[in-house]
């Protein structure tokens, strides 16, 4: 065993823990690119499709090439590197605190990217400065001098004068040493906790490539977009969706499902599509199973747009305001869209004193969970592409089929994912016919459920 592999096994606790973060974000068999990859074992860990790391130490590039043949192990500086190919994830383990010119080895790493890359890097609380030089004198660390002391800030401000931002952050890790009992205590249990939270050894960030406003224009007139209406018991709006419907991008497609009504919402659906079908592209379909979320889910299923809306049929969310949606994710500015209703006032008739504070409370506990802000997460009108629909629906065996509101399945999926979460501002109003499906004491039960499954595979793990 090598030196090098000899001071993993001493901290490999710690090393896991690095590799367990990263593989929460990375997607298996993606082509990934590692900075300062040392002996191979993280790149190995996310099972990559096509897994490249660089080094500037020829021990390690020879010992990490030894060991993951099947992974290519490059002795380059990151300051002199010039990528040739792009990568869905770039990481950087640490790496930033021994660059010699952080600024440089950003803007190359910046080149490997693609709009839709993520780069996950994880720095040392500067907090732990003292307690790290003091590990080393004991021997308990391996030694590393000169090293960069960075915190949140430096490093959010070094990424955006390279053309990166940050869409996500976090820190984990109290406790880096294996001690029985309280490892898991104190790592498991009391690092996600708020405040206690800031006190954590391991903090990372994900960011992006920073969205290029030309671009954007040309990818706002160029996508195609899909609007998913599930219907239940809502023949008196049925027509107005239709007829307030904006034209979004070059292509708008509706679509409704309908929900085994007991009013003649489905013969109101079928009415509206024959008499509106020459102007507006719409599909009909009646729900095969139960709940919301199984009929977003089939209208996802059927839509051919590139970017998938779903809009509530009681038109309590504006038709007009999916504008605002459609272009924030078409454009790349964020690449998933929750509706917000509490920014705008709102009578007690469109939504009662309690509710808002069931939703303030919800917004606050998925704001928590999540590691993004998130004014409202119960607005049912969310917007992303569906290639990133896609991933999160292969990537739905992590959560599993626990949602029948299907919102908090897809904010899970794209917090996991990484995507750049925005919140959109709607103008909530009263409905103008029925009544509304939901059982607000009965469903906020199954809420806060939702949500400690959700500390338990996110935060809690």
């Amino acid at each position: 065993m090598t030196n090098l592999e000899q001071w993993r096994e001493k901290n490999l606790s710690y090393y896991r823990d690095i590799e367990e973060l990263y593989q929460f974000f990375v997607q298996p068999q993606s082509d990934v690119l590692e900075v300062g990859s040392g002996i191979g074992y993280l790149l190995k860990s996310v099972d990559p499709k096509t897994g490249i790391g660089i080094d500037n130490n020829s021990l390690m590039v020879e010992l990490s090439t030894q060991k993951f043949s099947h992974l290519k192990f490059l002795l380059e500086k990151a300051e002199e590197f010039q990528p040739n190919q792009e990568f869905d994830y770039i990481l950087m383990a640490n790496t930033i605190s021994y660059l010699n010119n952080i600024q440089q080895a950003l803007l190359n790493i910046r080149k490997a990217c693609k709009p839709s890359t993520k780069v996950i890097l994880t720095f040392h609380n500067p907090a732990w400065e003292l307690v790290l030089k003091f590990a080393t004198l004991l021997k308990q660390r391996m030694p590393i001098e000169n090293l960069n002391w960075l915190n949140y800030g430096d490093i959010e401000n070094l990424l955006d004068l390279e053309g990166l931002e940050v869409i996500g952050r976090g820190k984990r890790m109290l406790l880096p040493k294996k001690i029985p009992l309280l490892y898991q205590l104190f790592n498991k249990y009391l690092a996600p906790l708020p405040i206690i939270n800031n006190l954590c050894l391991t903090e990372y960030i994900i960011a992006r490539v920073q969205t290029d406003l030309t671009e954007a224009q040309q990818k706002i007139q160029n996508s195609t977009c899909s609007v998913i209406i599930p219907a239940r018991n809502e023949a008196g709006n049925i027509e107005s969706c239709v007829t307030r419907m904006p034209s979004l991008g070059k292509h708008t497609e509706i679509i409704f499902i309908e929900g085994n009504s007991s009013d003649n919402t489905w013969k109101e659906i079928k009415r509206v599509q024959a008499e509106y079908g020459k102007k507006w592209d719409i599909k009909i379909a009646q729900q095969k199973g139960k709940g919301k979320g199984d009929a977003v889910r089939q209208g996802f299923a059927m839509a051919t747009g590139d970017i998938l809306i779903i809009l509530d049929s009681d038109l309590t969310v504006k038709p007009e305001d999916l504008v605002y949606f459609f272009e924030a994710v078409a454009s790349g500015r964020c690449e998933f869209a929750n509706g917000c209703r509490l920014v705008y006032p709102l009578s007690d008739e469109s939504m009662p004193w309690l509710n808002r504070m069931a939703n303030r409370f919800f917004a606050w506990l998925l704001s928590y969970l999540l590691n993004t802000e998130i004014k409202d997460s119960l607005c049912g009108t969310k917007v992303l592409s569906k290639k990133n629909y896609l991933r999160i629906a292969e990537n739905r065996s992590y959560f599993g089929e626990f949602d029948p509101f299907g919102d908090f399945d897809l904010l899970f999926g794209a917090a996991k994912l990484g995507l750049k979460i925005k919140d959109i501002p709607v103008r909530y109003v009263p409905r103008t016919y029925g009544s509304s499906n939901i059982q607000h004491f009965k469903e906020g039960i199954v809420l806060l459920k939702m949500c400690l499954y959700a500390a338990k595979k996110i935060k809690f793990r």
